[in-house]
């Protein structure tokens, strides 16, 4: 008998052994999953081959961005023309692909940092989205900075708004950005346990609170899909402390919840769930930094799991 995760109008079953990759490739960790207009899942990965093509079944397809990344890869979008934006925040950079895989443009001056806490682009940025009506680049910025950027389509610096503080539009780590139809544009501030959310200006309009350390977010049929961090420092390994996925309406309700209070890699748990998508049938995919918070602190080292797909059944 299957075993379903979530509750209510949200019931998943875990799909094993999903990802067929090609014979002595690895992930060692996916930060990052999209998926495009057809249902092809896009995994960001910190393996030999950064960004690797499954169809929804599973089956490897293509891979392509070797030589441009860094081991530092962090955030993945699939935007409203199925192109792709790969933030690498080694490289203090935005890569903008074709689905196929052609470089189409580079934001950012590689291995040249802003100086930290100067909130100019870039220190370390984290993810990027486009808004579909002018095309412009918007950038959390990030593990260095507390800002968000709007760049223009072919990559021109417009502005930036945030500074460091607890306050509404002040960050701690802004974290992940998407923007929705209605040009809304949603703000992960993980180390503040919350979403912001901001017209395409960048003036604040309300916030979700009390969601643990959101990494990353989907939105999917008029809900917000959010993967939970584990704990920070000290804490990481407490029970009930994220290492888990959410799903909360556009008023900012919880509506569903699933991950066990222990991290762990077996059917509806998770250890650092870092991105997130959804497919046209509602399916989910859960990518996670499992090495970089808990596999590379073993003795010895070893790969955990980092991709996983639940089939919606509900």
């Amino acid at each position: 008998m299957s075993e379903y995760f979530g509750s209510g109008n949200f019931l998943f079953e875990y799909i094993p052994n999903w990802a067929k990759l090609p014979a002595g490739w690895n992930f060692v960790e996916c930060p990052g999953v999209a998926i495009d207009s057809q249902d092809n899942v896009y995994v960001l990965t910190r393996g030999q081959h950064p960004i690797i093509v499954f169809n929804r079944e599973g089956d490897f397809l293509r891979s392509f961005g070797e030589g441009l990344f860094t081991d530092r890869t962090h955030g993945l979008a699939i935007v409203h023309d199925d192109s792709l934006l790969a933030v690498d925040d080694g490289l203090h950079t935005i890569q903008k692909f074709s689905p196929d895989g052609e470089l189409l443009l580079e934001v950012g001056n590689r291995n040249a940092p802003s100086p930290k806490w100067s909130g100019r682009p870039f220190n370390r940025p984290t993810s990027a989205a486009i808004m579909p009506s002018n095309g412009d680049i918007y950038i959390t910025d990030g593990y260095g900075n507390a800002a968000v950027h709007i760049f223009s389509s072919a990559g021109l610096y417009k502005r930036s708004w945030g500074s460091s503080g607890i306050d509404a539009g002040q960050f701690i780590r802004p974290h992940n950005v998407i923007i929705d139809n209605e040009e809304l544009v949603y703000i992960v501030d993980r180390e503040c346990h919350r979403i912001q959310v901001f017209d395409s200006q960048g003036t604040f309009i309300t916030m979700w609170n009390n969601i643990h350390r959101p990494d990353s977010m989907v939105l999917w049929d008029k809900h917000m899909y959010i993967g939970e961090l584990n704990g920070i420092v000290g804490v990481d390994d407490a029970p009930g402390l994220g290492h888990r996925v959410s799903i909360y309406d556009l008023h900012g309700n919880l509506v569903c919840r699933f991950g066990t209070p222990e991290e762990g890699e077996g059917p509806g748990q998770f250890i650092a769930p870092h991105g997130i998508a959804v497919d046209s049938r509602g399916d989910l995919y859960v990518s996670e930094v499992s090495y970089t918070i808990r596999g590379s602190k073993l003795n010895p080292p070893r790969e955990l799991r980092s991709l996983s797909k639940y089939r919606r059944v509900r």
